[in-house]
């Protein structure tokens, strides 16, 4: 397993080992929280020149669509709260709104089916998840937090039923479920399981879940650990708020994990393993909650040193996209065989340092990237061939390390 740092470790300098959560959840207790400036307006994409002779048509209203944004409060540089802004979803530029304070180191976000709430990671040693109304108005009131019982906590999403908040925490490798009240508040801690088997893959120290996801039949929760080179299949008790471990899927020795994605189909599910660089098909089975890893596959990205972060598939399932950090680009996959089967096509530039985390607009015609170390988000438009082109300028938002858009 090749030297790497830990993807979230702070500003992420080189460090020999194991990618280590723990060395930056320290310096998230030791730095205070800084305020940082506002975020400057993105710069649209230059329309292309008419003819002088040929009057242009009239001009069609454009929509705009909210976008939230994830950071760290307590990095130098970072944040101060979850960011709000907007975006076009005809030319992808992006407007800055106001920051809802009072939240914490809230790195990853995740919106109630119903849209009027969000939650967030406070990524820190005690961890905890963040319930935030959200308001039309921008009149956004925070809820309140609740202990998730482990520390580092890294990722979170809603249950399709909108009863429960699913958590994962990185550095005591355990996955948590809360109960969400009607006004979209959370109740006390219902479960807690750490990862305690098999052992730790090559060097990498112990448990670290991190992600945890409902699979698209709703009967199926699926925790995915880089600690332990391992995919945890649940079913959660939709009426006690607990999970029953029903299979594990075992992925090589040292290939860490990190973030899965479904096909729309539901029997696929594409796999980001950050420290051997491979995407790796998987089989789902609905009946059984059983995933099925394959071989891994490139990246596209070469032999230099590559982190690949998080996978995304559009709403057709025609085509997948990948986030590298190191190399800074995005992986292009063409999917085959009903989701079976995916086909390399090329890597394009982010545009930003270090994509962190990648998100699709609700109809897919837009990727948006949040660059950590460069605190940027780029935007794509994503052609129906799965092309991506550029638009506009990068958005400046300190420490991006998620981005959200709003249906």
């Amino acid at each position: 397993m090749k030297p790497s740092p830990h993807p979230y470790a702070g500003p992420e300098r080189p460090a020999p080992g194991l990618p280590d959560r723990r060395a930056f959840l320290g310096g998230l207790l030791a730095t205070a929280a800084l305020a940082a400036a506002g975020p400057a307006l993105a710069t649209p994409a230059r329309a292309a020149a008419r003819p002088a002779a040929v009057p242009a048509p009239p001009t069609a209203p454009r929509a705009t669509r909210p976008l939230l944004l994830g950071t760290y409060t307590s990095e130098a540089g970072g944040g101060t709260g979850i960011g709000t802004a907007t975006y076009d979803t005809g030319t992808g530029t992006i407007t800055p709104g106001p920051v809802i304070t009072g939240v914490d180191n809230p790195s990853y976000l995740a919106l109630h089916p119903s849209g009027s709430t969000v939650y967030a990671v406070a990524e820190q040693d005690a961890g905890a998840v963040t319930a935030v109304r959200l308001a039309p108005d921008g009149a956004s009131e925070v809820l309140g937090s609740r202990s998730t019982g482990g520390s580092g906590t890294t990722h979170l999403s809603v249950h399709p039923s909108g009863r429960w908040l699913l958590s994962a925490d990185y550095g005591s490798g355990s996955v948590a479920v809360h109960p969400i009240a009607e006004d979209g508040s959370l109740g006390e801690r219902t479960d807690l399981v750490t990862h305690s088997s098999p052992p730790p893959g090559p060097g990498q120290g112990g448990p670290h879940a991190h992600q945890i996801v409902t699979a698209p039949d709703g009967g199926h929760v699926l925790a995915v650990d880089l600690g332990t080179d391992t995919v945890y299949t649940y079913a959660l008790d939709e009426s006690a708020g607990t999970l029953t471990e029903v299979s594990r899927a075992a992925l090589a020795p040292g290939s860490g994990p990190r973030h899965l994605a479904f096909h729309p189909g539901g029997r696929s599910a594409y796999l980001a393993c950050e420290l051997d660089n491979t995407l790796v098909v998987c089989a789902y089975d609905p009946a059984t909650g059983a995933l099925t890893p394959g071989p891994g596959q490139s990246t596209g990205t070469g032999s230099g040193t590559s982190y690949p972060a998080q996978p995304v598939v559009t709403g057709d399932g025609a085509h997948v996209y990948l986030a590298n950090r190191g190399p800074n680009s995005l992986t292009r996959y063409a999917v085959e065989d009903d989701g079976a089967a995916l086909r390399l096509l090329d890597t394009v530039p982010v545009g930003g340092d270090w994509p962190r985390q990648l998100a699709l607009s609700p109809d897919s015609s837009l990727l948006f990237a949040a660059n950590q170390r460069s605190s940027t988000v780029t935007v794509f438009g994503v052609g129906s061939d799965g092309s991506l082109t550029a638009v506009g300028d990068p958005f400046p938002a300190p420490v991006a390390v998620c981005v959200l858009p709003l249906p």
